[in-house]
This record gives C-alpha cells, sequence and structure tokens, in this order.
C-alpha cells in the first residue's frame, strides 16, 4: 500500500521521469541496431565500418554528455528537459535526412547524446534528486521506462521496417516525441517552481550543518578507487552493447527472422 500511495501522490513527476527514460529508448544501441542492415545497405558499408561508425559517434557524444550533463545542475528543469527531448526530435529528422557517410556518423552522435545520454540523465537525475523520501522507489520506478522500451520498441521498429522505409520510420518517431513528448513533459513539469524551491530549502539546511565538502571532478579523477570502480560499471555497458548492436548480424546468420 505505501508503494501504491507514493506513486499516487507523486503521479505527475514519476510519470515524467518514466516517460523520459521510456522515448530514450530511441537513442540506445537495441533500437538503433535494428535499422543496422538497411542503413549498411544504404550506405555501403560493410559490418566493421558501420561498427566504426557507431563507435565514433557513441564515444564522442559520451565526452559531450561529461559537459551537458552539468548543466542541469544550472537550468530550470522545465527548460533543459524541453531541449533535451527537442534535440532528441531534430536528431530523428536528421537520421531521416542524412545523404552521406559522415553526416551519419553525426546522426548517430545526436541520436545517442539526445535519447541515450541526456534523456536517461534527465530521468535518473530528477528522481534522485527531488525525492528525499522514497529516493529508491522514485529511481525503480522511473527506470521501469528503459524496461518498458526494451520489451516493446523493438516490435515496433520491425513493424515500421516492413510497412516503410528506414527514412521514413525516422521521420514517423521525430513527428511523435515533437507532437506528443515534449508538450506532455512540460505538462507534467507544471508546478515544478514549488518543488524546486523546497529541494533548494532543504538543501540551504543541510549545507549549513554539512562539515564536509563535495570532491571536485578533478579530485575524483586522481583517486585510483574511481577508476577500479569505472571499470567495473562499464563492462556490462560494453558487452551488452556489443551484442545488442550486432543483433541483426547474428539474427542473419543464424537464418532467424527479426518479426
Amino acid at each position: 500500500m505505501d508503494y501504491v500511495r507514493f506513486i499516487i501522490e507523486n503521479r505527475r513527476f514519476l510519470a515524467f521521469g518514466f516517460l523520459v527514460a521510456l522515448f530514450s529508448s530511441f537513442g540506445q544501441t537495441f533500437f538503433i541496431s535494428l535499422f543496422s542492415a538497411d542503413i549498411r545497405l544504404d550506405f555501403g558499408l560493410t559490418h566493421g565500418q558501420f561498427g566504426y561508425v557507431y563507435a565514433v559517434a557513441t564515444l564522442s557524444s559520451g565526452l559531450c554528455l561529461m559537459w551537458l550533463g552539468g548543466k542541469i545542475d544550472h537550468v530550470d528543469l522545465r527548460f533543459y528537459s524541453a531541449l533535451v527531448c527537442g534535440g532528441m526530435v531534430a536528431a530523428c529528422f536528421f537520421m531521416a535526412w542524412t545523404p552521406g557517410y559522415f553526416y551519419l556518423i553525426a546522426a548517430i552522435f545526436f541520436l545517442r547524446l539526445a535519447g541515450q545520454g541526456l534523456m536517461s540523465h534527465v530521468s535518473a537525475t530528477s528522481m534522485i534528486r527531488y525525492f528525499q523520501e522514497g529516493r529508491g522507489k522514485a529511481i525503480s520506478i522511473g527506470s521501469l521506462g528503459h524496461s518498458l522500451g526494451e520489451a516493446v520498441f523493438p516490435l515496433l521498429a520491425v513493424a515500421l521496417l516492413a510497412s516503410m522505409g528506414w527514412r521514413e520510420s525516422w521521420v514517423l518517431i521525430g513527428l511523435i516525441l515533437g507532437v506528443g513528448l515534449i508538450p506532455l513533459t512540460q505538462w507534467l513539469l507544471r508546478g515544478h517552481a514549488h518543488r524546486h524551491q523546497r529541494l533548494v530549502e532543504t538543501s540551504a539546511a543541510r549545507a549549513a550543518t554539512r562539515s564536509g565538502r563535495d570532491w571536485t571532478n578533478r579530485e575524483v579523477l586522481r583517486d585510483p578507487k574511481f577508476y577500479v570502480l569505472m571499470t567495473s560499471v562499464l563492462a556490462p555497458s560494453f558487452i551488452i552493447t556489443g551484442f545488442f548492436f550486432h543483433q541483426v548480424h547474428l539474427a542473419e546468420t543464424k537464418g532467424w527472422s527479426l518479426a
């Protein structure tokens, strides 16, 4: 009952975190890779060449995320989330239009940065930051968006590819995000100013009684324990991403249909 009461009392903000996580799926490897066969055919790329494109775009977006992700600490969440979702819409349209090899790198870069990077970041950060009580519940509910996306959106991708081209599919996705997600997230964040003001007041009270201080980025990077932890955190992501990226090739090798 506590869980149900928690969801009812915070339904709008929890829905915001859930939906942003859900629609980050369009920038995730498991979704983009389903278009890999059509993209490789269109651009005349081998598996290795497309893997290189994807690796460069993903690693570059990760580096940019280190800077852009920090801006959420200094910008109103409503404005920040609108920019991020708007960036994802633009990335979808850019992906649909991309005419050549280097444009493809840029398109995947923006999809990965806006979707897998910043939209996931917005969902997780907002759930962590604004829930002092029930934080674990909030994070788990928000992260369900990722799980639902992995379960549902591959079916959508296969259906889109069966009914229209891969470029037209990305146009449709961009329209769905632009017409549906952006207005919906802004509506769900109505009244957020009061929530943020409570956070500011609580943070100020805690800062006045706290004896320690936060570490700087430079201090974290100089600590050897950071690299040990980073290795254990990154390893599963590298393995799972590699599997998802080659899922179409694995299916073709086994003679399986994507449907």
